[in-house]
């Protein structure tokens, strides 16, 4: 098992990385948006905490900021019909804690907001999933993103302005984080304010 990659990022691709280790070992692992989103830049260390999925004509790593991004990953492979590639692919649209979230609140609509995410397999993912969640523990606290609904809201506002999510994630924690909470209009303001300098 290759529960952990680490060493100089030497590819940086809107769905996969290159690593190279300390030991002249390159590991390839595709990765969700938001980890490309949060990559340093080439000839930098990298950490990833990874999943390796083994079929009978191919291995593949997949690779995650964090263990707890890794722990939903692993958890929604448990889904029926879900594969990793569709499990990336949710988690290329959702943080891990709002995934999370809409599967303990059985939230259909956020997951259909997912590309090839339908009703029935959104119903299908709760069903086999909503009394399973609890099982991967809670979000990193410093590293992961805002997770209430005001948060989540703002940082796709801003996403749809054209901030990828690590500087949206960014800007709405640290207006959430001076009490600015009231609503959805009032974070996305604070944070513009914070992503342009004013």
């Amino acid at each position: 098992m290759i529960s952990q990659v680490q060493g100089t990022l030497i590819t940086r691709e809107l769905d996969r990385v290159e690593v190279m280790t300390a030991g002249g070992l390159a590991y390839e692992c595709l990765i969700p948006l938001s980890v490309y989103e949060a990559l340093p830049a080439l000839g930098q260390k990298v950490t990833l905490f990874t999943h390796l999925a083994v079929r009978e004509d191919a291995w593949q790593l997949f690779g995650f900021s964090h263990a707890y991004e890794r722990a939903v990953f692993q958890k929604l492979l448990v889904a029926k019909g879900v594969g990793p590639s569709l499990a990336l692919g949710i988690l290329s649209a959702l943080t891990p804690e709002r995934v999370v979230r809409a599967l303990r609140e059985k939230d259909i609509t956020t997951l259909m907001r997912v590309p090839r995410v339908g009703r029935k397999k959104a119903e299908q993912i709760i069903l086999d999933l909503a009394d399973k969640v609890d099982s991967v523990g809670s979000g990193p606290t410093a590293t992961g993103a805002p997770s209430s609904p005001v948060a989540d809201d703002a940082m796709r506002a801003l996403m749809a302005l054209g901030y990828n999510q690590a500087d949206a994630d960014r800007a709405v924690r640290a207006v959430l984080e001076t009490g600015g909470a009231a609503d959805v209009s009032v974070v996305v303001r604070g944070a513009l304010g914070k992503l342009t300098g004013r």
